[in-house]
């Protein structure tokens, strides 16, 4: 952002935060809808501008979709990075997962949005056993045509994801591999955006820089918008005494309190070092959690399910078998390197 305005690093985070505070404090569903569109389209263009200019030509595009290993360049090493691939390709796994959190967070999405029977709930209500037990067949027909509407919008949104992040590689890339550099210092940004606009245009560096700083607000919109629901909710189940002692929207926005004051000491502890935040935070929301995640999916839509639902309304919302066969492979992967590549990567 301090490359876009005139500010200090510091005031364009704190500039960073308030924004996204401020979009989400209200804790309205559409003032969020409409702002994270837009986000989501400059970041989309910005990027995919940069990814087409260093493009690396689409047979090697589809060698580098092959799974394999690679090895980190001697010139990567000299320059301080691990010569063990692992601790590169984790974050990038665990970016890739989507995030334990994020993929929870969709639950509220669908809250808000008021897709099916979510359109008579609000946040921080439980769910009503005694009406899910007295569904009937044809209600469950009307909800089976809103779960194809919410596949629908969960399959572009991953579609969109899986575009972004690979424009982001390619870029990352194209810009930084010929010129062997690996930075790792705040000035990440500025350095991939002067590089670009040296060989591609002052257009291409700023449109670089602008995708990045749309992904950062949207990424910390989304952090601050569905933390504290998830908090919320959970002292609700957990601690009922503070549910009942406070209302919904002030849970919510103590816990958004919390979180801006917690990043802003991560920020200013840690902030020197922005790619080992992005990686950390990918490996411990992404990996380490992602098998629990689908473990309790699996359980919910398989276990519980059943028990909530009436029998004329399972046999018609029941799972397809294919959802059980993605959470397990989802279960076993992510599981594997949680127990068998983070300790290497961290202790080997």
């Amino acid at each position: 952002m301090s490359e876009l305005l005139p500010l200090p690093s510091f005031a364009s985070g704190w500039l960073v935060t308030v924004l996204a505070l401020a979009v989400v404090w209200s804790g309205v569903f559409d003032v969020l809808k409409i702002v994270m569109s837009l986000l989501v389209a400059v970041t989309v263009v910005g990027v995919l501008y940069v990814a087409a200019h260093v493009f690396p030509g689409m047979s090697a595009f589809l060698v580098g979709l092959i799974p394999q290993t690679p090895e980190v360049p001697p010139w990567a090493v000299e320059q301080g990075l691990s010569p063990n691939p692992w601790r590169e390709i984790l974050p990038l796994l665990g970016w890739g997962a989507g995030g334990f959190a994020s993929q929870v967070w969709y639950t509220y999405w669908v809250m808000g949005a008021g897709y099916g029977m979510a359109a008579r709930t609000a946040y921080g209500q439980p769910a009503n056993p005694t009406l899910l037990q007295r569904l009937t067949k044809q209600d469950a027909e009307h909800l089976k045509g809103w779960c194809r509407v919410v596949y629908t919008d969960a399959s572009l949104a991953m579609i969109l994801g899986i575009l972004v992040t690979t424009g982001f590689m390619v870029a990352g890339a194209g810009v930084l591999g010929p010129r062997q550099l690996a930075p790792d210092g705040p000035d990440v940004a500025f350095t991939l955006s002067t590089i670009f606009s040296s060989r591609w245009g002052e257009i291409g560096g700023f449109l670089f820089i602008l995708g990045g700083a749309a992904a950062l607000i949207a990424t910390q919109i989304g952090q601050l918008a569905g933390w504290p629901r998830l908090l919320a909710d959970s002292f609700r189940l957990c601690i009922p005494g503070f549910a009942r002692r406070f209302p919904w929207k002030t849970q919510f926005r103590l816990f958004l309190l919390l979180f801006l004051f917690t990043n802003m000491v991560i920020v200013y502890t840690l902030g020197v070092r922005p790619v080992f935040l992005v990686q950390l935070g990918a490996i411990l929301d992404g990996l380490l959690l992602t098998p629990l995640q689908a473990l309790w999916v699996g359980l919910g839509l398989y276990l519980v399910l059943p028990k909530l639902l009436s029998k004329d309304a399972y046999d018609v919302l029941r799972p397809h078998w294919s959802f059980a066969v993605g959470l397990a492979l989802a279960f076993l992967v992510f599981g594997y390197f949680c127990i068998v590549q983070i300790p290497f990567v961290l202790f080997g």
